[in-house]
């Protein structure tokens, strides 16, 4: 079967700013897939190119096997989105927005009703149903956002920041529904400055940047690639930075009677630390390891010459 997204070459130019740059990448079916990079890496660009707000320069997207441009309509009713923005109606109960939503896409009244109910249910506010947007809470109209997306029944739900700006129990409250939607089959594309969302939801991350990919990899394959800290506490305070003959380490330092070892795959190099220390006379009453995190590698692949670019959002 075609995948859920397939771009080719994709390319996407503003005046004198490249904003896609040859973009190729897949993301199957049923996969929770993940964007980051730094601002100006070309993510919104890619939405809109494929939700057709857009329109390409060169290359091909597909969505399900659909040209975004050529099938515009079969690949547009396959996906929801939940944009940053608060681009709402602001003018009919929130239950009518979603039912003037199902109908747009050809969702007959009956069903519309019905799919508005489920989809207000989905994400919490079910008991606003009769509210103006604008009269939502910050919370409650990210919860709307997600309900708009989903009242279509897409195949693939595009989720742009879906937790920007909002509380930390909200945010877990997001989670929870959005996994129980991809557990249900439903593809996941989400756009996110938060590294520890994109490390908890994810099976897949693209790191963009310049409009192109920089890799694509699991988030435990990426964070592999990172160094980790080896934290050993000793019994005693030495007098120097014990010298420490292990493949591996990248640097060591004290902290207090810490022993803090920098290295290529901590798990691997803490038993010949432990070998090594122990030959030498110290004695470990504790270790930590610290894994490398995906914001320390996402940071390292997005540095520019001069500094690493800040994290945030892909514009």
């Amino acid at each position: 079967m075609d995948p859920a997204i397939r771009t080719d070459g994709l390319r996407k130019a503003y005046g004198d700013v490249q904003a896609l740059d040859g973009l190729t990448f897949e993301v199957d079916r049923g996969e929770f897939f993940g964007l980051l990079g730094p601002n100006g890496a070309g993510k919104t660009t890619f939405i809109n190119v494929l939700v057709g707000l857009v329109r390409k320069d060169g290359g091909t997207a597909e969505v399900f096997g659909f040209d975004v441009e050529g099938e515009y309509r079969q690949a547009r009713d396959r996906i929801g989105l939940a944009p940053q923005e608060f681009n709402v109606d602001r003018f009919f109960p929130i239950h009518e927005v979603l039912e003037h939503k199902a109908g747009y896409h050809g969702v007959p009244q009956g069903e519309a009703e019905r799919r508005a109910e489920e989809a207000l249910k989905t994400v919490g506010i079910w008991e606003k149903r009769d509210t103006r947007f604008d009269w939502l809470s910050g919370g409650m109209k990210r919860r709307f956002l997600l309900a708009r997306a989903l009242v279509t029944e897409p195949e693939l739900l595009i989720l742009d920041e879906p937790t920007a700006g909002v509380d930390v129990q909200l945010r877990r409250d997001l989670w929870r529904v959005i996994e129980r939607l991809n557990a249900g089959g439903t593809t996941i594309l989400l756009t996110t400055h938060y590294i520890e969302e994109a490390e908890r939801l994810c099976d897949r991350v693209a790191i963009v940047d310049s409009g192109r990919i920089v890799e694509v990899s699991t988030p435990d394959e990426l964070r592999s690639r990172g160094t980790d800290q080896v934290h050993l506490t000793l019994s005693e305070r030495p007098a120097a930075v014990p010298a420490l003959d292990v493949e591996g380490v990248v640097e060591t330092r004290l902290e207090g009677s810490t022993l803090v070892v920098t290295a290529q795959g901590g798990g691997t190099v803490a038993p010949d630390l432990l070998r090594e220390l122990e030959y030498e006379g110290y004695d470990v009453l504790d270790l930590d390891i610290r894994r490398a995190s995906l914001e320390e590698v996402f940071v390292d692949m997005t540095r520019t010459d001069e500094a690493a670019e800040p994290m945030g959002v892909i514009q």
